[in-house]
C-alpha cells in the first residue's frame, strides 16, 4: 500500500530535501530527479528510485503506473504528498508533480575502456553545475562512452546539473579521479587525447582524431592548465570569428565531441 505524507515537518520530507546539500548527498549516495520523464528515464536505464513522491494528480497518469511497480519492486518507498511538499523538496515554487530519489552510480576509472565507444570525455575542474549537466547531456546525444571528473570538481548528482541532464544522468557512466590517477589512466589510451587551448595552432576542424577519442577540457576559468595539456597527443583552437575571444565551457565540449567523432 502506497504511504501518504501532508506534514512538511515529516522525517522522510526532510531527508529529501537535504539533498540539495552535498554533505548530505555525499553521505548518503543518493541524489533527487525531478519529473516522471527523468524518473522512467532511471527506471529504462536500470536505476530504480529509493523512494518515489508524487501529488495527487499524477496518480493517473499513464507512466505513473510503470513508475510506482518499478519503486515497489526494488523495495522502495512510494508516497503521495501535497503541492505544498512537493515545492518544499524541489525547492521551487511550480515544481514538478513527481520526484524520485535514487543512488548515485559512479564507476571505477579502470572500468572507462577505451573500445566501448568512440569518444569519452574527461572535465578538468569544472566548476558550473549547469555546464556540467548539460555537458553529460551531449555526450550522451553523441553516444560517448563515459564522462570522467578529473580533480575537484562540482557535483554532477547536485539538482541544478541534474536539471541540466534532461534524464541523460542515468545514461553516461560517470567516473572521478585525481590528477595523478587520471594522467596514470590516460597513459593506457589507445586512441587520441586531444585538449583545447587558446594558443594552439591546429584548427579543430583540421586535426587527426585517431578513435576512440579522449576530449581533455579544461574549467571555466583558466581553461586547461599546463601539466593537463601535456597530457594531450594535440591541442586544437576553436575558431573565434567575432568580438567574443572564448565559448561556454558546455558549448565548446560539445564542438570538440562532434568533430571527435563526426
Amino acid at each position: 500500500m502506497n504511504a501518504r505524507i501532508t506534514s512538511l515537518s515529516n522525517p522522510t520530507v526532510k531527508a529529501v530535501r537535504a539533498l540539495h546539500m552535498r554533505k548530505e548527498r555525499d553521505e548518503t549516495g543518493l541524489f533527487v530527479a525531478e519529473g516522471l520523464k527523468n524518473v522512467i528515464e532511471g527506471i529504462d536505464t536500470g536505476h530504480a528510485p529509493k523512494i518515489l513522491m508524487h501529488g495527487p494528480d499524477a496518480a493517473a497518469h499513464p507512466m505513473m503506473k510503470k513508475a510506482v511497480q518499478a519503486t515497489l519492486a526494488a523495495g522502495g518507498q512510494v508516497i503521495e504528498v501535497t503541492h505544498d511538499i512537493l515545492a518544499k523538496v524541489s525547492r521551487r515554487e511550480n515544481p514538478q508533480a513527481v520526484v524520485g530519489v535514487f543512488p548515485q552510480a559512479f564507476i571505477d576509472l579502470k572500468d572507462v575502456k577505451p573500445g566501448a565507444a568512440e569518444c569519452v570525455v574527461a572535465l578538468h575542474r569544472v566548476r558550473d553545475p549547469g555546464n556540467l549537466g548539460t555537458i553529460i547531456r551531449t555526450a550522451d546525444s553523441a553516444g560517448c562512452g563515459a564522462l570522467v571528473l578529473v580533480g575537484e570538481c562540482c557535483d554532477p548528482y547536485s539538482v541544478e546539473a541534474v536539471r541540466a541532464t534532461m534524464g541523460s544522468i542515468f545514461a553516461v557512466p560517470l567516473a572521478r579521479a585525481t590528477e595523478a590517477e587520471f594522467a596514470a589512466w590516460r597513459a593506457g589510451w589507445t586512441g587520441s587525447v586531444v585538449g583545447t587551448l587558446l594558443t594552439a595552432e591546429v584548427d579543430h576542424r583540421k586535426a587527426a582524431y585517431r578513435k576512440p577519442a579522449l576530449i581533455l577540457m579544461g574549467n571555466e576559468q583558466q581553461g586547461l592548465t599546463p601539466d593537463l595539456a601535456a597530457l594531450c597527443d594535440v591541442n586544437v583552437k576553436i575558431p573565434m570569428r567575432g568580438r567574443a575571444d572564448s565559448l561556454n565551457l558546455s558549448v565548446a565540449t560539445g564542438i570538440m565531441i562532434y568533430a571527435a567523432t563526426g
